[in-house]
């Protein structure tokens, strides 16, 4: 998804489209991420993790290579649709898996160590993105997901055990959709849930704004985009650190609500800095990372606990959580772009609206310990 990033002003350029148009590269394939996760999330509680792992895989692989022969933006766009389509199983089914081996009481950590991967290595494709665009053109970063994708094929088949041991019969759409009625009846699950959601909000409108912003407004090359946001991933992995090893003393409530006053600070630090006219990559970038810092934080214990209000259905409520977290961060990616106005301040707008939502979703949802089920054993 994120080593496209640098050359999104370059296909624009390259197809002579507007930004927004461009930007549906990103935003739509969001959406497919969305719906994937839908579709993943109860077909494995039926048939098992690794058969819908490995076919999810398959048609990401399939995309990729749609995406490499694309000679328009409709044909690059419809084939990113596809591409994130089938690599939405994995953000789904890795966190299934984590809670079918570790159960409630370990999830939490495991979860960060595991987000920290999703989130980290991700964040530093960019780079990547940028060099690979340089040297060799922007239809070698497909080439690059599809070398990728046979690996995974490959390595998951021979390596991934089976982690489900007690399949819950998929018995159709209105079942499913019953499950998820069931879900958003729960309280505890929405403001854990939605926390998560607004907090992949803040996440995902920076990454599908900053590259046009480095390009346009601070008059940077594309690929100097990819080092500074290297600082991103270092404020996320130090937030992970502290999840990982203060969450089983700390709780899980107490370590989300620390995460969500932490981003709230960073970015009105960066609109301070920003009304101070510090009009400079490290004046954005150094406070996001601070932001990112608390979302690193927040992010593996809230998912963890959505997804333990309701064990018996964990890929639903993984796959559930993770249609928010992406369908909302598409519309937000997409929004980013149509209200782009030459300047940084309608991406910090948002950025800090959606930092609030995160903070109030949870506060409303969990107002005391006892309003979650595990908090209460």
């Amino acid at each position: 998804m994120q080593i496209l990033l640098p050359a999104l002003p370059v296909i624009k350029d390259s197809f002579t489209v507007s930004t927004d148009v461009a930007q549906l590269t990103l935003s739509l394939s969001m959406m497919a991420i969305a719906f994937g996760t839908l579709v993943y999330g109860p077909m494995s509680d039926k048939y098992g993790r690794k058969p819908v792992m490995l076919a999810g895989l398959i048609v990401t692989l399939a995309g990729s290579l749609f995406c490499y022969f694309a000679n328009s933006i409709e044909t690059l766009i419809l084939g990113r649709f596809v591409q994130a389509f089938g690599g939405a199983v994995g953000l789904v089914l890795a966190r299934a898996i984590v809670r079918d081996v570790y159960g409630a009481e370990q999830a939490a950590r495991v979860i960060a160590t595991l987000v920290m991967v999703m989130v980290v290595i991700p964040m530093l494709s960019p780079a990547l993105g940028g060099e690979l665009m340089t040297r060799f053109g922007w239809h070698s970063v497909f080439v690059v997901i599809a070398v990728l994708s046979v690996a995974l094929i490959l390595l998951l088949g021979f390596k991934l055990p089976e982690t489900l041991e007690n399949p819950v019969p998929f018995q159709g759409v209105t079942a499913m959709l019953g499950t998820f009625v069931t879900l958003f009846r729960s309280r505890a699950f929405c403001g854990y849930a939605f926390c998560v959601t607004f907090v992949s909000v803040v996440f995902f409108s920076f990454i599908s704004a900053a590259p046009e912003i480095m390009v346009s407004v601070l008059g940077r090359p594309p690929t100097e985009y990819g080092y500074y946001f290297i600082m991103v991933p270092a404020g996320f992995m130090l937030g992970n650190y502290i999840a990982r090893h203060f969450g089983k003393s700390t709780g899980m409530n107490r370590m989300i609500g620390l995460g969500a006053s932490i981003a709230l600070f960073g970015i009105a630090l960066a609109v301070l800095l920003q009304l101070l006219g510090w009009h400079k990559p490290i004046a954005l970038f150094a406070p996001i990372s601070l932001a990112v810092f608390g979302n690193g934080i927040t992010l593996p214990n809230a998912q963890a606990a959505a997804i333990n209000e309701f064990p018996e259905f964990a890929g639903s409520a993984s796959g559930l959580t993770g249609f928010l977290q992406m369908a909302f961060s598409g519309v937000a990616a997409q929004l980013v772009a149509v209200i782009f106005n030459g300047t940084v301040y309608p991406l910090l707008g948002l950025m800090l609206a959606a930092s609030i939502l995160s903070m109030l979703s949870f506060r409303l949802g969990v107002p005391l310990p006892q309003g979650s089920r595990q908090a209460q054993a």
